[in-house]
C-alpha cells in the first residue's frame, strides 16, 4: 500500500504471522548498502508505526535480512547486522507481545541492560547501551533475525498456554500467514499484544 503526503511515498507492508516459515529462518547478513536497503528501513519504520509497534524486524515483512527498527519514544532508529551483549547481571520480567503473533502477550524474562553494536543503512558503525524497554526491544528483534520468537523464551506452562491461544485464534485457524496493516482496514489484531504490538 502506498500513502502519499506532501509528495513523500510511504510504503506499508503486510505483516507476516506465526506459521510463515520466514519467521523461523535465520536472516542473512547485509552486504550491500544501497537504496534498496534504505527503502527497507523506511518500509519497516512506516509499517511499525502504522501497526503501533515499538520494534520490527525485516523477516516480519518477508525480507530475510538482518535489519530491525525501533521506536520506544525515548529512542528511535535502526540497526543493521546487529549484535548485543549483556551488561551486568540484572534481569527484567515484563509483558511482551509480537506483531506477528496477534493477541498474545506474556511476561518474558530478558536482560535489563545490553550493549548493542552494528551498522546503519549507510554502513557506518553504531553502538549504544540500552536499558529497560529498549534493551528488551533489541533482544526481541535480534531474536527475530535468528528465527526465534518471544514465545520460545517462555517457561513450558506459559508456552503451552500461548500455543493454545494461537491455535484458537481466527487468523491461525484460517491458515492466514500475513495480514494487512491497519491502514487497509484491519482492526483488532494485536491490540493487546504488549510493548511490541499495538496499544503500547
Amino acid at each position: 500500500m502506498f500513502v502519499r503526503f506532501r509528495e513523500i511515498a510511504v510504503t506499508i507492508q503486510p505483516v507476516r504471522l506465526f506459521g510463515d516459515p520466514i519467521l523461523r529462518a535465520r536472516a542473512a547478513e547485509v552486504t550491500e548498502f544501497d537504496r534498496e536497503l534504505q527503502q527497507l528501513v523506511t518500509d519497516l519504520t512506516d509499517t511499525m508505526h502504522d501497526d503501533g509497534g515499538v520494534g520490527m524486524a525485516a523477516p516480519q515483512i518477508g525480507v530475510g535480512l538482518r535489519v530491525f527498527v525501533y521506536d520506544t519514544h525515548d529512542a528511535a532508529g535502526h540497526l543493521v547486522n546487529p549484535r548485543w551483549e549483556v551488561v551486568g547481571d540484572e534481569e527484567q520480567v515484563g509483558p511482551e507481545g509480537c506483531l506477528s503473533i496477534p493477541g498474545v502477550r506474556y511476561d518474558t524474562r530478558r536482560a535489563l541492560r545490553v550493549r548493542a553494536t552494528g551498522v546503519d543503512m549507510h554502513g557506518a558503525p553504531v553502538e549504544f547501551t540500552a536499558e529497560g524497554l529498549l534493551a528488551r526491544c533489541v533482544q526481541h528483534e535480534t531474536d527475530h533475525l535468528d528465527g526465534v520468537l518471544f514465545i520460545d523464551r517462555l517457561d513450558p506452562a506459559a508456552r503451552k498456554d500461548a500455543m493454545r491461544t494461537i491455535r484458537e485464534s481466527d487468523w491461525f485457524s484460517a491458515g492466514v500467514t500475513a495480514r494487512p496493516s491497519r491502514s487497509v482496514g484491519v482492526s483488532g489484531g494485536a491490540s493487546q499484544a504488549g510493548p511490541f504490538g499495538r496499544g503500547r
